[in-house]
């Protein structure tokens, strides 16, 4: 698994904060391990890897925009947490397809497998807690992490056509869930 990319993230959050919107760039660090039997073996390892990171992701980007729509009751928050669930569920399914042990033992928000998620996740709960501008840059940061994570670290290792399925879906959704915080955030 690629390491240090979340470490990175934190960094370039800290820059965001300091000097406004980037890219904020994101990956895969530690925690997670490969998982069961099933039909693992038609993965490479690095997929299989990318399918767990990829199943807390999601649930990341779930957890953060619940918390978000608790506080400031922005629909925008709610639809997109929902959007982020279907996305959990797809990437499940591809965990119980493949035999690949979950991750997601506990789906109480904020509670992640992953050490640099749960450590991310914190960062961006306390960003979004300054206001409704914070928390729609939140998703800004989001969803620019999911873009870059799917399209420069986990398609080029796809070898299934499933997966890559799956993965193209998610792609599509973090675009359209870019748009969307971007646009919210046009007039503040």
């Amino acid at each position: 698994m690629r390491k240090g990319l979340v470490s990175s993230v934190l960094v370039l959050l800290v820059l965001f904060l300091s000097v406004g919107f980037g890219m904020a760039g994101n990956g895969k660090g530690g925690g997670g391990t490969g998982g069961g039997g099933g039909t693992t073996s038609l993965l490479t390892e690095e997929e299989a890897s990318d399918i767990i990171f990829l199943r807390e992701e999601e649930k990341l980007a779930r957890d953060v925009y619940l918390a978000m729509f608790e506080l400031y009751q922005a629909q925008i928050f709610a639809n997109i947490s929902v959007s982020e669930q279907r996305h959990m569920d797809a990437v499940k399914g591809l965990i119980d397809k493949y035999g690949i042990e979950d991750p997601v033992i506990d789906d109480t928000p904020g509670v992640f497998a992953n050490t640099d998620l749960s450590e991310l996740y914190t960062h961006l709960i306390n960003k979004g807690l300054l206001s409704l501008k914070d928390a729609l840059e939140v998703g800004v940061i989001i969803e620019k992490m999911d873009i870059y994570d799917i399209e420069v670290e986990m398609i080029p290792d796809a070898t299934q056509q499933d997966v890559k399925r799956v993965l193209a879906n998610l792609l599509a959704g973090s675009y359209n869930h870019l748009d969307a915080f971007t646009k919210q955030l046009e007039p503040l």
